[in-house]
């Protein structure tokens, strides 16, 4: 039986998998998690998540360090790759793939289960991976391209690291980022100087435990406060100007 495709339609999904910590193990896939979004309203259609059970369950950590993490007990009776192929693959097929840095981790993931069970993979229509977008568009202004860092410059959260929780930042950090660089591009005088500045805060770095310096989206001297006079007196000019009105009331619909 021919599966239909809907070319024109974005899904965003997203993978937990194990994390090898030798040099030649495999990543097992233990979570998929999937939205299926209107390009013109950017509205979710459908949606779908699920444990995955790898071959070896021992390679599931029995605790994790995340309150809602995926454990050994979690995935112990979820069903295998093999028995929710055919649902993933319907989604996938014929549509455009979107996610955070899909093409390098979880396209490839994607491809390497479907090998193991013999079956041909899903192929999209086209690929949009935020990672590259919003590196060459937006740039580290939020101090790195970690979703993480890039939703708590919106203040959308903490990430969670659950697929469907986190395809669902991934939805929101697009629609604020593509707000501000609209923004900048529609009124590049007043706004794009003022979004590029930085400054540097000490932060723990992970690795060696270490305080380091890490950009932030904002410089010494007041700035801030600057930037937030520069919006205000903006606002003040769109009571008059018609397209300044519809340019923002644009993005309050695409923020909701």
């Amino acid at each position: 039986m021919e599966i239909q495709t809907f070319p024109s339609e974005i899904v965003f999904f997203d993978l937990e998998t194990t994390v090898p910590n030798k040099t030649g193990q495999h990543f097992h896939i233990l979570e998929f998690g999937a939205i299926i979004v209107c390009p013109r309203k950017l509205e979710e259609l459908e949606s779908f998540t699920t444990l995955i059970q790898p071959k070896d369950i021992s390679v599931v950590s029995l605790r994790s360090s995340r309150s809602d993490g995926i454990t050994r007990a979690k995935v112990r009776e979820a069903p295998s790759f093999e028995d929710v192929a055919e649902k993933i693959y319907g989604l996938l097929h014929g549509r455009i793939w979107a996610g955070h840095n899909i093409r390098r981790f979880d396209c490839v993931r994607i491809k390497e289960a479907f090998a193991e069970i013999g079956k041909a993979a899903p192929e999209p229509s086209g690929i949009i991976d935020s990672l590259g977008l919003l590196s060459d568009k937006f740039g580290k202004r939020a101090g790195n391209m970690k979703m993480a860092s890039l939703a708590a410059y919106f203040g959308l959260g903490v990430q969670k690291h659950r697929s469907l929780d986190d395809v669902r930042m991934n939805l929101e950090v697009l629609k604020h980022c593509a707000t501000v660089l609209f923004l900048e591009s529609t009124l590049p005088n007043q706004l794009e100087g003022q979004w590029q500045s930085s400054s540097k805060i000490m932060t723990r770095s992970r690795s060696n435990k270490q305080i380091a310096p890490r950009a932030m989206p904002y410089s010494k001297g007041g700035s801030l406060g600057k930037m937030t006079q520069n919006v205000k007196n903006l606002l003040s000019k769109a009571q008059g100007n018609q397209a300044l009105q519809n340019l923002i009331k644009h993005s309050h619909s695409l923020l909701r």
